[in-house]
C-alpha cells in the first residue's frame, strides 16, 4: 500500500450505485438496426469504406481513421449498409451527424479473424498498428485513440501507468462488474500495455467503495509478474478524473497545458485496458461495451453488454422500463452525462451509463438567481480555478479573460453547479465559452492562412516579374552588343551583306494586297450593277495586282536571301503561316472564279489568270515549308523532345478530328464526299501526331533509364505524393483539435518537401 495524497475541493452526491450491481453482466438482445456514428472520440470523423447495399459481416471495417488523432470504425454484427447520412447522435449540440446505418441479419456472422500468436515478438510499431486497425478508444473519457497514448513511449520516458478504476461519479458501474467478472482481461491488457510503455511502476486507482472488486483484483494478481499495486483512494467525487487521480496517486500535478505524459506518466482505463486484452490476443475490434441501465423509471437496473450503434431503446426494454414513470433519459453520469431527446440515439464507445429518471429523481432545474458570491463553487473546484470569475467572463463574453484565467483546465465535473445556492448552470456558460473560443481561433487560423497564401502569391508574383524584367534586359543588352558588332564589321566583308528589312517588306506586301483586295472588290460590283467604268477599274486591279506580286517578289527574295545566310535558323512557324495564307488566297480565287462561271461575267480569263499565279505560290509556299522542314529534322529522323507541344498537338487535332466526323452526319452529295476526303486526311495528321509523341516520351523515358530514373515509377510517386499533400490539408482545414492539428501541420512539413523533391526531379528528366 503506497501513499494516496489529496486533491483540492471535492463533492460527496449520493452514490445510487447497488441498484445495478445485484445481478451479472448480461448480453443485450441483438438490435434488428445499428446506428454507427462516424465520430465517436475526440479528434477526425473517420472515413466510411462501405457504400449502401453492401453486405457486411462482424468485426470488418467499415470507416478508417483520418489523420493522426482518428480511430476506426468496424461492423457490431453481419447485415447490410442501409444508408450512410445524418442521424441524431448523443451530443450536447443535440445536432444530427453522418452515421453507417446497417440492417442485423439476425446471423451475428464473424469476419475471419485471429489473435497475434506472440505479441512481445512483434516490433512496438506493428503492435500499436494492430491496436489502431481494431479501433480501440478511451472508454472512460472523451475517447482519445489509444493508439496515440501508447506511442507516446518513443517520445516520453514513461515512469508510471496508472489505471483508473475509481469510476466515481454516481449511478455508473460498468467498470466495478467488470474488475468483478473478468480481471484476467484487464491484466492482459495490463501486460500488452506495459510491454509497449515499459513503466517502472504501474498503479491501479480504485475508489473505497468497491470492495468486492478490490478483492477479486488482489486474487488476481498474486500469480501476476509486473509490479503492479492496488492504491484505494477515498470515495470523493470527482477522483477519477485523469488529473485529479493523479495527484490522488503520486502526489504530482499536470502543469496547465501539458499532458500527463510530460510529466512520465499514462493513464489508461479499466474498460480500454480489456479491449486491448481482446483486441491483441483475439483479434477483435472494439464493437461493444458493458453498459449500465439504471434510473427509477427501470423495473431490472443491470449492466449489459451492448453492441456499439445500439438504440437506447432496445438497452430500456431489456432492462423493462416504465414508459409513465420516465421523465428524463441521461447518456452518463448525472454530474457530467447529458441529457438526451428521444430514445433511438445509439450506444457509442463511451456510452457507460444510461439513466431513465423519473420526475422525483431528476426534478426540473430551478431557475437561476443572482450569484451571491458565496464562494462554494471555488471551494469545491478541483482544478483550483476561480468558477465565479470564469461565470462573469463568460457572460460577458470577455472570453480572452476567460482563456487568461485557465478556462480550458475546467474538466467540466459540474461540482460547482452542484453546490451552487442560485441554480447557476456554471457548466453550461464554460461550455458556451469554450465553444465561442475556439470558434475564433478557427476563423484566426483560416484568416491567418488565407493571408499566407495572399503573400505567398504577392511574393511569386513579383519574384517573375523581377526574372521577366531581368530576361528583357538581358535581351535588350544582347540586342545592342549585336547591332554594334555588325556595325563594327568592314565594308569589304564578303558575308556582310546590305542588310534586308523583312518586317518594312512584309509590310508593303500587306498593303499591296489590301489595295488589290479593294480594286478586285469595286471591279465586281460594278460588273455585277453594270455601273461604272469597267475599263479603268480593269486598270486599276491590273495595276493593284502588279504592285502586290512585286511586293511579294521583294519578300521572298528577302527570306530566300536571309535562308541562305542563316539557315539553321529558318522560322517554320512563318513558312507554315505562309503557306497557309496561301492556300487561303488559292481558295477564295477558286470560288471567286465559280461565282463568276455560273453568273457568265466578263473577265474570266483574268480570274483564270490569277488562280492559276495563286496555285504556283501555293504550292511553292508549302515546298518551301517541306523544304525547311527536312532541313530542321535531325538526320536519324529523332522526334522533337518538346512533348508538351506534341502533346497539344495530338489533342487538337483530336478536337478537330471529332468535329469533323459530327459535321459529316449533315452533309450529302458531293460535299460530304470532300468532307470525307478530309476527314481522312485528319485522321492520318492525327495518328502521325501521336506517333510522334509516343516516339518523344519514349525516347525521354530511355534517356532517363539511361540515367538510372525509372521515369515512370517517378512520375506515380509524384502524383501519389501530391494526393499525400492534399490529403492532409484536407484533414487539416476540418479538425479542431490544437493537438491534432500540430501532428498534421508536422505530417503536411514533411509530405510537401516530398513531393517537392520529387517534382523537382521528375522536372530535371521530363521538363515537360
Amino acid at each position: 500500500m503506497g501513499k494516496v495524497f489529496a486533491f483540492h475541493g471535492g463533492i460527496h452526491p449520493p452514490e445510487n450505485k447497488k441498484q445495478s450491481t445485484r445481478t451479472p453482466i448480461r448480453p443485450a438482445p441483438l438490435p434488428k438496426r445499428l446506428y454507427l456514428p462516424l465520430q465517436q472520440h475526440i479528434g477526425t470523423s473517420a472515413s466510411p469504406l462501405v457504400n449502401v447495399g453492401d453486405r457486411v459481416l462482424k468485426g470488418q471495417m467499415i470507416a478508417e481513421p483520418v489523420g493522426r488523432i482518428s480511430a476506426s470504425l468496424h461492423a457490431p454484427t453481419s447485415g447490410t449498409i442501409r444508408s450512410i447520412g445524418p442521424h441524431p447522435v448523443p451530443h450536447a449540440s443535440g445536432l444530427e451527424s453522418d452515421c453507417i446505418v446497417i440492417d442485423s441479419d439476425g446471423l451475428d456472422e464473424w469476419e475471419e479473424h485471429q489473435g497475434l500468436e506472440d505479441y512481445t515478438s512483434l516490433k512496438p510499431g506493428a503492435l500499436i498498428d494492430h491496436i489502431r486497425r481494431c479501433g480501440i478508444a478511451g472508454m472512460g473519457g472523451a475517447g482519445f485513440p489509444t493508439d496515440v497514448k501508447l506511442h507516446l513511449g518513443d517520445d516520453h520516458i514513461v515512469n508510471t501507468l496508472i489505471i483508473n478504476a475509481a469510476e466515481c461519479e454516481p449511478y455508473i458501474t460498468a467498470d466495478d462488474m467488470l474488475m468483478r467478472e473478468r480481471a484476467d482481461e484487464i491484466l492482459g491488457g495490463i501486460r500488452v500495455i506495459s510491454h509497449l510503455l515499459k513503466p517502472s511502476h504501474i498503479i491501479i486507482g480504485i475508489e473505497d467503495n468497491k470492495s468486492h472488486a478490490i478483492r477479486t483484483l488482489r486474487t488476481a494478481l498474486k500469480e501476476c509478474e509486473l509490479n503492479i499495486d492496488i492504491r484505494v483512494v477515498p470515495t470523493k467525487y470527482p477522483s477519477g478524473g485523469e488529473r485529479q487521480l493523479i495527484q490522488l496517486l503520486t502526489g504530482l500535478e499536470v502543469p496547465s497545458g501539458k499532458i500527463p505524459a510530460d510529466i512520465g506518466i499514462v493513464c489508461q482505463n479499466i474498460g480500454t485496458t480489456a479491449a486491448i486484452y481482446r483486441a491483441v490476443h483475439f483479434g477483435e475490434p472494439l464493437i461493444s461495451r458493458i453498459v449500465t441501465v439504471t434510473g427509477d423509471a427501470v423495473a431490472q437496473p443491470q449492466n449489459l453488454e451492448a453492441l456499439i450503434g445500439t438504440p437506447f431503446a432496445d438497452l430500456l426494454d431489456a432492462a423493462h422500463v416504465y414508459e409513465d414513470r420516465l421523465y428524463r433519459l441521461v447518456m452518463g453520469g448525472p454530474m457530467m452525462g447529458m441529457t438526451v431527446e428521444h430514445d433511438q440515439i445509439p450506444v457509442i464507445k463511451t456510452t457507460n451509463c444510461i439513466i431513465a429518471a423519473s420526475r422525483d429523481e431528476m426534478p426540473p432545474a430551478p431557475p437561476e438567481q443572482p450569484c451571491i458570491r458565496c464562494n462554494m463553487c471555488e471551494q469545491v473546484c478541483p482544478v483550483t480555478l476561480l468558477p465565479q470569475q470564469l461565470y462573469w467572463f463568460a457572460k460577458g463574453r470577455e472570453f480572452d479573460k476567460a482563456k487568461h484565467h485557465n478556462l480550458f483546465d475546467c474538466i467540466e465535473c459540474g461540482a460547482c453547479a452542484y453546490v451552487c445556492p442560485s441554480s447557476i448552470p456554471l457548466v453550461q456558460y464554460y461550455r458556451f465559452a469554450k465553444s465561442e473560443i475556439r470558434t475564433e481561433e478557427a476563423e484566426q487560423h483560416k484568416a491567418d492562412h488565407a493571408r499566407e497564401r495572399f503573400e505567398a502569391r504577392q511574393a511569386r508574383l513579383e519574384r517573375e516579374q523581377e526574372e521577366k524584367e531581368a530576361r528583357r534586359k538581358a535581351r535588350a543588352e544582347e540586342a545592342a552588343r549585336a547591332q554594334k558588332a555588325r556595325k563594327a564589321e568592314p565594308a569589304d566583308t564578303p558575308t556582310a551583306a546590305p542588310a534586308l528589312d523583312i518586317n518594312a517588306l512584309k509590310t508593303a506586301a500587306a498593303v499591296a494586297r489590301t489595295k488589290l483586295k479593294k480594286a478586285q472588290k469595286a471591279l465586281n460590283t460594278a460588273r455585277e450593277s453594270g455601273e461604272g467604268d469597267l475599263p479603268a477599274l480593269e486598270a486599276a486591279v491590273a495595276a493593284a495586282q502588279g504592285s502586290s506580286d512585286q511586293a511579294q517578289h521583294a519578300l521572298e527574295q528577302a527570306n530566300s536571301s536571309t535562308a541562305s545566310g542563316i539557315t539553321a535558323n529558318v522560322d517554320l512557324k512563318q513558312l507554315k503561316t505562309a503557306a497557309a495564307v496561301a492556300r487561303t488566297k488559292l481558295k477564295k480565287a477558286r470560288d471567286a472564279l465559280k461565282n463568276a462561271e455560273d453568273k457568265g461575267l466578263e473577265g474570266l480569263d483574268k480570274l483564270r489568270a490569277t488562280v492559276t499565279t495563286l496555285e504556283q505560290k501555293a504550292e511553292a509556299a508549302d515546298q518551301a515549308h517541306q523544304q525547311a522542314e527536312q532541313a530542321a529534322t535531325p538526320a536519324d529522323n529523332t522526334p522533337p523532345t518538346d512533348l508538351k507541344a506534341l502533346k497539344q498537338q495530338v489533342s487538337i487535332m483530336r478536337t478537330k478530328l471529332k468535329k469533323a466526323e459530327a459535321a459529316l452526319a449533315n452533309l450529302e452529295g458531293e460535299a460530304r464526299t470532300q468532307a470525307e476526303q478530309a476527314l481522312t486526311e485528319l485522321r492520318q495528321r492525327h495518328a502521325a501526331a501521336d506517333q510522334a509523341f509516343k516516339a518523344a516520351e519514349q525516347m525521354q523515358i530511355e534517356a532517363a533509364a539511361a540515367q538510372g530514373v525509372d521515369l515512370k515509377k517517378l512520375k506515380v510517386d509524384a502524383a501519389m505524393a501530391r494526393a499525400a499533400v492534399t490529403k492532409l490539408e484536407r484533414a487539416l482545414g476540418k479538425t479542431e483539435d490544437e493537438q491534432e492539428r500540430t501532428a498534421l501541420e508536422s505530417q503536411l512539413v514533411t509530405a510537401r518537401d516530398k513531393a517537392e523533391q520529387l517534382n523537382t526531379t521528375l522536372q530535371q528528366h521530363a521538363p515537360d
